[in-house]
């Protein structure tokens, strides 16, 4: 099935009652017929039917092997870092969510796990990061927030030859737009809540593998049985509605997107337009070749810090708000709310600043979005 059809139906069969909506199971716990013997669901925290719904509707959109929904994007990130041991070393995008840069520094450092922060858009950086103790190389692409475009094949191929799983956070993009699975990437992740959500009222995560049968799922599995951050049943519930939707959301979001990043080009105020779709940014070609779409995140910087700042305070339409992919656009202000904790050092390196703001297009009209940037800009 193409990937309309799939957010619709997802892996929904009938039951007896011929219920088009998934039925939600709050059962924690389940009846066994008889002594070791189970209908296949034992204990809520290890499999819950509505959940088992969710994920194998991922997995489909994917063209993954097995999904794991968890109760945030940070939580999914967490698994991930739990498969590395002591004295194992991650090569990092230098541009990412603060919270995983945080994740990795202040955690996962105490537990003997090195991390290098490299621009993954240049192979040869990359290439020279590695070491023999290498076992990961995480990123996104696009970048949050500089929006930097990193080439998964060619970065699964590093990965592979030297013994390192590849991990691609894919939120920015969802997989209406990007499928880094069969690009080569070993993991993909996202928080839930931003796009595949699309509605700012769940907070979730996924993780997708490959194959089910491969020993990175056993793992995981026995990671995310062990450590239970699984999704809510309510929440899943959600989650599978809110993916009916994604297909036709993602793609107005991402027109919409291309034409306030074509405008803000033109506003002497703004110095500097960061969008994939943009035939100037320097990913676009790659962008081309391994997805579909350029998302609806836009990034741009004014003339001044003071400058981003007021425009803050004058929104009306746009909400001064963190998150993103939701149906309502919102305005946030990097360096002091989502990328706070990224070091200086990073931030210089990405050229991250106080002149920088990042825009999550919702489903608004554009002109009426255009409309509330220009009258912030211009006051």
């Amino acid at each position: 099935m193409k990937d309309f059809s799939i957010e619709v139906h997802g892996a929904h069969t009938y039951d007896a009652t011929g219920a088009i909506s998934e039925p939600i199971y709050l059962s924690a716990t389940f009846r066994h017929p008889g002594f070791k013997k189970s209908t296949g669901y034992d204990y809520g925290r290890v499999a819950n039917p509505t959940r088992d719904e969710l994920e194998s509707a991922l997995t489909l959109l994917e063209r993954g092997g097995r999904t794991w929904a968890m109760s945030s994007g940070m939580a999914a990130i967490n698994i991930v870092f739990m498969l590395l041991s002591a004295g194992d070393h991650i090569v990092f995008s230098n541009d990412l969510y603060g919270g995983t840069v945080r994740l990795a520094n202040e955690v996962y450092a105490k537990y003997g796990i090195e991390a290098t922060y490299v621009d993954t858009s240049d192979l040869a950086a990359v290439k020279n990061a590695l070491r023999p103790t290498t076992k990961l190389i995480y990123i996104e692409t696009p970048s949050n927030p500089m929006m930097i475009i990193s080439d998964i094949r060619a970065l699964a191929d590093l990965a592979h030859e030297s013994g390192a799983l590849l991990a691609v956070d894919n939120t920015f993009l969802s997989p209406h737009f990007q499928k880094p699975l069969p690009l080569g990437a070993d993991i993909v992740l996202h928080s839930g809540t931003k796009y595949l959500c699309g509605h700012n009222d769940v907070i979730a995560g996924f993780l997708t593998v490959r194959d089910a049968e491969s020993r990175l799922a056993e793992c995981i599995q026995r990671l995310v049985v062990s450590s239970g951050p699984n999704l809510s049943t309510m929440d899943a519930w959600l989650m599978l509605r809110s993916l009916k939707t994604l297909g036709v959301r993602v793609e107005r979001q991402a027109a919409t997107a291309k034409k306030i990043a074509e405008w803000l080009g033109t506003q002497k105020h703004v110095t500097q337009v960061f969008y994939p779709g943009l035939e100037n940014h320097p990913g676009y070609e790659l962008q081309c070749r391994q997805a579909t779409g350029f998302g609806g995140m836009v990034s741009f910087k004014v003339r001044s810090a003071e400058l981003a700042q007021a425009v803050l305070g004058r929104l009306k339409l746009i909400a001064f708000a963190e998150s993103l992919g939701g149906v309502e656009s919102l305005l946030t202000y990097p360096k002091v709310q989502t990328h706070a904790e990224m070091p200086e050092e990073l931030m210089k390196a990405t050229g991250l600043d106080d002149k920088l703001l990042r825009l999550s297009v919702g489903l608004e009209d554009a002109e009426d979005l255009i409309e509330d940037l220009e009258q912030a800009l211009n006051q």
